[in-house]
């Protein structure tokens, strides 16, 4: 059954998409850069609101966020309010199920001091500064600023709309407004009263819009799919969130150890991660998560044990784990502190610091500020959202159910089940709700803790997948520690996998990819190079004029405001009036256009702060050199429409107006090809250093199951054992082999290598694409040059969706890039994608590529 989101799958919609330009107003005004997924957000939602085609949404608008827990679903919210305020809408009603998310939610909003505000520090629409204001109702609000009443769902169902107290909105209130509806954790809105409430007040206007977010949505529900088939427009699930790194990986730590070890198991691991990361410069504070199963009551007694045990923590705890695990992570942990010399007591002396009664906080009373934990002053709502804030002490939190929805945390790494057995009541089909509590819970404690070490880096993705030895893993990962119990271990991993934030080993092989032994004794292979680049910041040290950044050297037209118009009768085919003063033009360069007038537009647009300006434009010695250069300002021209008569009287305001117009053109367009970061030049590394042997695995009975032995196995030129390829890459390959011998008359030191993640190159606009092959063959006659050629085999369901990284293969083919090293030469190039249905195509590219040097 189709969704709305499906409409946006095919090519043509892909395609389409990819024309829609965020507006700057979004990116401006956001605190945070946004995530490619939360730009397709933005994308799909502008193009439903301008474009028309079969399935658009019909008003008053009502769509769904289907978005993963942790992937920005309130940064996805504030841009839309943005898009929306510039559209006209000034009245915002956020709901919740739950006072804590509307809490977190304010201060996301509202508190420009909080770390989670989600906005700019100024908001600058229409080069209008614009304010977010909370309001009781929406008779307080005004037109020139974001207001936004915050009510809990129960309020809508309190009598709040029936009984209107001062102060209160009723639904009066909505009738002659236009409203956009912004309910978070949607599934909760299904529910018989509230749904009718919501529908209530989204209908009393046509142009009202209501907006749903929530992570969970029940597809197998046939009410919920009826009712939401047409509305869902960005599906974004914790599965996809997972695939695209963004989140940490889970780990089970499955064990025979009682409560105590389990306890004191985690406590080392969280004191192994802070040392790890305090050695490598990374400002880490790890926190667990002390699971109890059913009662508040049962929560705090294990609170109580906890701090009786830090207080008698000792070394012989500490050593007991370090001689009994045969968990791999603890071992590793004990080699680290060996190798920074701490010792087994000083270990226990650092748990026994951190783990302070004042550094432990009860998650299980809202609000409350009666216990020694808390900070002077603070909540443990507030305690509990600000985790990550250097001045928040909290390591241990002790819960029971309040944390499985609406709680945002980044340093959570380890989750202790501090209780045993299974949670089906006997069946071995049905997975228990309190399993399904957990795997929730564990979908919470998966977000990324963002860090960076290298240059380029996406500090809020997962680095390490493929490096299985390096121990900044454990910073990617987030460890459940429970009792050895097969059926409850089977049914969590069950939910877990259902969830889409676990793997199931159970369904995955692993596969050993390794270089052939021929390939490891040859000269190629000890002393080639293999060239690539790396992400670095962008530079704008060249850049020198406005067209350097894809300004293009047009005349801004402007229109002068008139009184010249036409009244018709409405029922007439034929205008009664029609005679108009004739429209003419006059350009006017800027250079011609008072100083301080031009001085003035550019005091009142942030962008063109010299601060600001000087960062795009380092060349640029001052504001009077942009207002007077040929390459800047100096060289640009406004064409003013209108009347003869107006375009002689064109007074100063009218100057004003068409120079901002010029200033916002001109903004849009340098943004529209700003990137932070760029490909760097390229640079080498011996063959042997980048492609070696390794593990991979691949699902069970899948097309990538089939390594393709029986075609590489025992050919020379295919590197590794296997191709462990899609179905595209395969037949690549067999292509390859038939074309080998033609390749043999004129090239040796022929070898085909698969790029299992091993090399990524990096285009203008900051864009890592790592390529399925790298080629490289040399010359057997004449300058002996080595090609060193990327190749991409991609399926026809995909070439719409990655062409920009075919056009790239496209640039670096024309660059004709060529590189000596001591006394080798390179020359790097790259074909157009592989299909099958294309393969003659390809092989006549692919020839003519390597051809042309050798002609």
């Amino acid at each position: 059954m189709a969704f709305l989101y499906n409409i946006f799958d095919n090519p043509f919609a892909r395609k389409a998409l990819e024309q829609v330009n965020v507006p700057n107003y979004i990116t401006d005004n956001l605190k945070y850069s946004i995530r490619p997924y939360q730009e397709e957000s933005f994308r799909r939602y502008i193009y439903s609101d301008i474009e028309d085609f079969d399935g658009k949404p019909n008003k008053p608008y009502h769509l769904l966020y289907n978005m993963a827990t942790g992937s920005g679903k309130t940064l996805v919210m504030a841009g839309l309010i943005l898009y929306l305020y510039e559209k006209g809408y000034r009245n915002f009603l956020f709901f919740v199920n739950s006072n804590n998310i509307i809490n977190k939610t304010k201060d996301n909003f509202l508190n420009p001091q909080s770390s989670k505000y989600l906005f700019a520090n100024k908001i600058v629409v229409n080069s209008k500064e614009v304010f977010v204001k909370e309001v009781q109702n929406f008779d307080e609000a005004d037109n020139q600023n974001i207001n936004i009443n915050f009510v809990s769902i129960q309020k809508l169902t309190s009598g709040l709309f029936t009984n209107v107290k001062e102060n209160g909105i009723s639904f009066e209130d909505f009738e002659n407004r236009k409203t956009v509806l912004i309910s978070d954790e949607a599934h909760h809105n299904n529910a018989e009263v509230w749904g009718e409430i919501v529908d209530r007040i989204h209908k009393t206007n046509f142009e009202n819009i209501l907006l749903e977010f929530t992570a969970t949505l029940d597809y197998d529900s046939q009410a919920i799919v009826e009712k939401y088939q047409d509305k869902v427009i960005h599906k974004y699930d914790l599965a996809q969130f997972r695939i695209d790194k963004y989140s940490k990986e889970i780990n089970l730590i499955r064990s025979l150890y009682d409560e105590r070890e389990r306890i004191i198991q985690a406590l080392i691991l969280n004191l192994y991660r802070q040392e790890l990361a305090n050695s490598k410069g990374i400002n880490l504070k790890p926190v667990i998560l002390f699971k109890a199963k059913k009662t508040i009551k049962e929560s705090e007694q294990n609170k109580v044990n906890f701090h009786k045990l830090i207080e008698g923590f000792s070394v012989s705890m500490v050593k007991n784990i370090q001689e009994t695990s045969t968990v791999q992570i603890i071992q590793k942990a004990f080699s680290f502190f060996e190798s920074q010399n701490i010792t087994l007591n000083e270990i226990s002396k650092r748990i026994k610091s951190n783990f302070k009664e004042e550094n432990c906080l009860s998650a299980n009373e809202s609000n409350s500020k009666d216990k020694k934990s808390l900070l002077e002053g603070k909540k443990s709502d507030e305690l509990l959202n600000t985790l990550e804030n250097v001045n928040n002490p909290i390591r241990a939190v002790f819960a029971v159910q309040k944390l499985n929805e609406g709680w945002d945390v980044l340093n959570l790494f380890d989750i202790v089940r501090l209780y045993e057995g299974q949670n089906t009541g006997g069946s071995n089909t049905k997975i228990g709700k309190t399993t399904l509590s957990e795997a929730q819970l564990i979908g919470r404690g998966a977000r990324y803790f963002p860090f960076t070490l290298e240059e380029g880096q996406d500090k809020y993705k997962r680095k390490y997948d493929d490096d299985t030895t390096n121990d900044l893993k454990a910073l990617e990962e987030l460890y459940y520690h429970t009792k050895e119990d097969n059926r409850y271990i089977s049914e969590l991993k069950k939910a877990l996998v259902e969830s889409g934030i676990y793997e199931d080993d159970d369904k995955l092989e692993t596969k050993q990819l390794t270089l052939k032994l021929g390939f490891k004794e040859t000269d190629f292979y000890k002393t080639g190079k293999v060239i690539f680049n790396k992400k670095v910041p962008k530079s704008y040290n060249n850049v020198k004029s406005f067209s350097d950044l894809g300004v293009s050297k047009r005349n801004f037209a402007f229109t002068l405001s008139s009184g010249i118009g036409v009244m018709s009768i409405a029922f007439e085919k034929e205008e009664k009036e029609s005679k108009t003063e004739k429209i003419e033009q006059k350009d006017i360069a800027i250079s011609a256009i008072p100083k301080h007038i031009t001085r003035y537009a550019l005091a009142q647009n942030p962008f063109y702060y010299f601060s600001n300006i000087i960062r795009y434009f380092p060349k640029t010695e001052s504001l009077s050199n942009l207002i007077e250069n040929p390459n800047y300002l100096g060289g640009l021209e406004i064409t003013f429409n209108g009347s003869k008569k107006r375009l002689s009287k064109i007074s100063n305001r009218d100057y004003l107006l068409a120079v901002q117009g010029l200033l916002q053109t001109i903004e849009s367009e340098i943004k529209s090809n700003l990137t932070e970061y760029e490909g760097s030049e390229y640079f080498n590394k011996y063959v042997h250093e980048v492609f070696k042997d390794k593990e991979i695995k691949v699902y069970k009975d899948s097309e990538r199951a089939d390594g393709q032995e029986g075609l590489v196995a025992n050919e020379p030129w295919y590197v590794y054992n296997a191709n462990y390829g899609t179905s595209e890459e395969k037949e690549f390959v067999k292509m390859f082999a038939r074309r080998f011998e033609n390749l043999e008359k004129s090239f040796e030191n022929i070898y085909l290598i698969r790029n299992e993640r091993e090399i990524k190159i990096i285009d203008k606009m900051g864009r890592a694409f790592e390529p399925d092959f790298v080629l490289f063959c040399k010359q057997k006659a004449g300058n002996e040059l080595t090609y060193q050629v990327f190749i991409e085999p991609k399926g026809n369901h995909l070439k719409a969706h990655d062409k920009w990284k075919e056009d790239f293969l496209k640039e670096i083919r024309e660059d004709k890039t060529t590189i000596e090293i001591d006394s080798d030469k390179y020359l790097i190039t790259g074909v157009p994608f592989y299909n099958n249905e294309n393969e003659n195509e390809f092989k006549e590219t692919l020839e003519n590529t390597l051809n042309e040097a050798n002609a």
